[in-house]
C-alpha cells in the first residue's frame, strides 16, 4: 500500500515494487525495492511525466531531500520524480554484513551480488516503469555510477526512454579496471597537488598525522584501524567541490596535548570514521570494481596492484624523504575489509567476486551507434571519479548524444550546480542550444 505524505512545497509517496533476483529467471527468486515518488504540492493531481533518478555510486541509495532543493526542485516544474533505491542500497532489499549471511557462506553471497550490476538496475526499471507510468517510456537522471547505468539502459532498453541525462557519468565502454585506475593515480595527484597549492600548511599537517600512523596503532571508536592508507584514501573528498576545504577544515586540528603526549583528537577521529566507515554504503566496497567486469579476465584487486605503479602514494617514502604525502580516493582496497568492521565479515566475499571471471557485457557499442533516444551528458573537466578521455570516447560512440563539458562544477555538479545543470542537459536533450 503506497503512502503519501507532505513537505514544504512536495507530496512524497512510498512505493515499493517486487522483481526477480535474477532477470532470467523470472520465476526464480524475488528481491523488493523500494522508491520515494515526489512531485511539486500545486502539480500533485496533474498528469506529467515521469524522470527516474539513478544515485550514484554504487551502493548509495537515493537522496533523502527535504523540500525541493538542488535539481529536484527544477525537475518538479515538469515532472513526476522517482527517487529509486537501486538494488541492495537504501530500502531496497539491502546487503550487507547483517543480511548477507542469509545467502550462506562468502561463495553463495558473491554470487548473490553478481545480480547488483547495472544491468540487473537497468531491467529493475524496466521491470517496474509499466506500474509507474502505465507503460510509457521516462526520462532517466544517472548520476556518476547511475550515469554508467543511463548507457547500460541505452544499451540494454532503450525503448523505455524518452531522454537519458547523465552528469559525471559516462563510462568506458571496455575498459579492464586496471585501465580505469592507470588513468585515476595521475587525476588524483594533481587534485592533490591543487590542494596542497590552496592550503600549503596542509602538507606539514598532513605528513605528521601520517607519521604518527606509521609509529602508533590507532583505532577509531567505531572500531575501525586507522591506518596511513586509510588516511591516505580521505583524499576522496577532494572530486567534490567543497572537498578540499573540508580536508583542510579536518586536517587542521587533529592533534590536541595530552599527559602522554600529543594524540589525535577525539574531534578528529570522530570526523575520520565518519568519512572512512562504510557501514551505510558496504556495497560500494563490494562491487565497485565489479561495475568494470566485462570480459573474462578478474578485476584482482586492480586499484591496490595499479597503485604499485605509482610509488609516489607511497607514504613510508614520502615521509623518508621531504615529498608531499599523497592522498588515494575513488578506489577500494583489501585493506579496507580489516580496517572497517562493517567489512570484515565480507572479505572472502569480496576476495571471490574480485576472482570471478564470468562477468558479461554491460554495454552494446553497436546499438548505440544507431541511438534514437534524446541523450546529453555534463563531463566535467579533469573529474577526479570518471576519466575525461574516457567518457568523450564514450560520447563519440553514442549516436546524437550531445556533451556539455565544463570545468565550472566538480563530480557533484547536479547537487552543487542544481538546476542550471539539469537546464543545460534538458536544452542540449531537446536540442534548444
Amino acid at each position: 500500500m503506497s503512502v503519501s505524505y507532505r513537505q514544504p512545497g512536495v507530496v512524497l509517496t512510498d512505493r515499493r515494487f517486487t522483481v526477480p533476483l535474477d532477470h532470467a529467471d523470472p520465476t526464480g527468486e524475488t528481491i523488493e525495492l523500494y522508491a520515494r515518488e515526489a512531485v511539486a504540492g500545486d502539480k500533485a493531481d496533474q498528469d506529467l511525466p515521469w524522470l527516474v533518478y539513478l544515485q550514484g555510486g554504487p551502493g548509495f541509495g537515493a537522496n533523502r531531500f527535504i523540500g525541493r532543493p538542488a535539481w529536484l526542485g527544477r525537475a518538479l516544474k515538469e515532472y513526476r520524480v522517482l527517487l529509486l533505491d537501486q538494488r541492495g542500497t537504501g530500502a531496497s532489499t539491502p546487503a550487507n554484513r547483517q543480511t548477507l549471511p542469509l545467502r550462506g557462506g562468502p561463495a553463495e553471497q558473491a554470487d548473490y551480488l553478481t545480480h547488483f550490476r547495472a544491468d540487473s538496475i537497468v531491467r529493475d526499471c524496466e521491470a517496474i516503469r509499466p506500474q509507474v507510468t502505465g507503460g510509457a517510456p521516462w526520462t532517466v537522471l544517472g548520476q556518476s555510477f547511475g550515469g554508467f547505468c543511463t548507457v547500460a539502459y541505452l544499451s540494454l532498453a532503450p525503448e523505455g526512454l524518452s531522454a537519458a541525462l547523465i552528469t559525471g557519468g559516462l563510462p568506458s565502454l571496455d575498459a579492464h579496471a586496471d585501465d580505469v585506475y592507470r588513468a585515476a593515480y595521475p587525476r588524483i595527484e594533481r587534485k592533490v597537488v591543487a590542494h596542497y597549492a590552496r592550503y600549503p600548511q596542509d602538507v606539514e599537517r598532513a605528513r605528521r598525522i601520517a607519521d604518527h600512523l606509521l609509529t602508533h596503532d590507532v583505532v577509531l571508536p567505531n572500531g575501525y584501524r586507522l591506518t596511513v592508507e586509510a588516511f591516505q584514501s580521505l583524499g576522496i573528498m577532494l572530486g567534490g567541490s567543497e572537498g578540499s576545504h573540508r580536508l583542510h577544515f579536518l586536517l587542521e586540528d587533529a592533534f590536541v596535548r595530552t599527559p602522554n603526549g600529543h594524540e589525535l583528537s577525539d574531534a578528529f577521529q570522530e570526523q575520520a570514521q565518519g568519512l572512512l566507515s562504510y557501514a551505510g554504503h558496504p556495497l560500494y566496497a563490494l562491487v565497485h570494481e565489479a561495475i568494470y567486469g566485462q570480459d573474462s579476465r578478474p578485476t584482482d584487486w586492480s586499484a591496490e596492484r595499479v597503485r604499485a605503479e605509482f610509488p609516489r602514494f607511497d607514504a613510508a617514502k614520502a615521509l623518508a624523504g621531504d615529498e608531499p604525502l599523497l592522498f588515494t580516493g575513488e578506489s577500494v582496497h583489501p585493506w579496507m575489509f580489516d580496517c572497517d568492521p562493517a567489512l570484515r565479515p565480507l572479505r572472502e566475499t569480496a576476495d571471490l567476486l574480485a576472482a570471478r571471471t564470468d562477468w558479461t557485457p554491460l554495454y552494446d557499442p553497436a546499438r548505440l551507434a544507431v541511438n534514437e533516444v534524446p541523450a546529453a551528458a555534463a563531463v566535467y573537466h579533469d573529474d577526479m571519479y570518471v576519466d575525461t578521455a574516457h567518457a568523450l570516447a564514450t560520447a563519440r560512440t553514442v549516436r546524437g548524444l550531445r556533451t556539455w563539458v565544463t570545468d565550472e562544477f566538480e563530480h557533484d555538479g547536479v547537487r552543487a550546480g542544481g538546476p542550471r545543470v539539469l537546464d543545460r542537459l534538458l536544452a542540449l536533450a531537446r536540442d534548444e542550444v
